[in-house]
């Protein structure tokens, strides 16, 4: 069988046993190297029971003036707005998550997207909420997968 056979009309995806980047190694690769764009849907939290009934979405990106509660780690169950989005480092800053050095100075935490559950979604920006509406509506359409 060819390798062209793979390959039909799903925009050059492969099908069946040869998916292009199976390997670790290429995951990581387009995982480290991915462009921001990329890495901005990549650092998507969970939406909290109340959220996720009311627009019918099950994750959104991170941004900046979002409340979350911390779901894993030393700071479980904290609840506080997030500060900072580091996306070269791949982490958020959350401002009840500070720890003590050992200069007695107080610094934030970073803390993984994956590991937070957004409890408040900042709605500032129409764009966002258009995103969030945009996103529903797509749920609803192909019957929320």
């Amino acid at each position: 069988m060819a390798a062209d056979s793979f390959y039909s009309i799903y925009g050059g995806i492969a099908v069946g046993k040869r998916i292009p980047g199976s390997k670790r190694k290429t995951q990581r690769k387009r995982y480290f190297e991915a462009p921001i764009h990329r890495v901005r849907k990549m650092m998507s939290a969970t939406l909290s029971d109340e959220l996720r009934g009311r627009y019918g979405v099950r994750s959104f990106p991170i941004r900046k003036g979002d409340s979350v509660k911390i779901l894993r780690g030393d700071y479980k169950g904290v609840t506080g707005n997030v500060i900072r989005v580091d996306y070269n480092g791949r982490r958020i800053y959350v401002d009840g998550a500070v720890r003590q050095k050992v200069s007695g100075e107080t610094v934030h935490v970073p803390i993984h997207p994956s590991k937070v559950m957004i409890v408040k979604l900042n709605l500032d920006d129409k764009r966002r909420l258009e995103a969030l509406e945009r996103a529903s509506k797509v749920k609803a359409v192909t019957g929320g997968s």
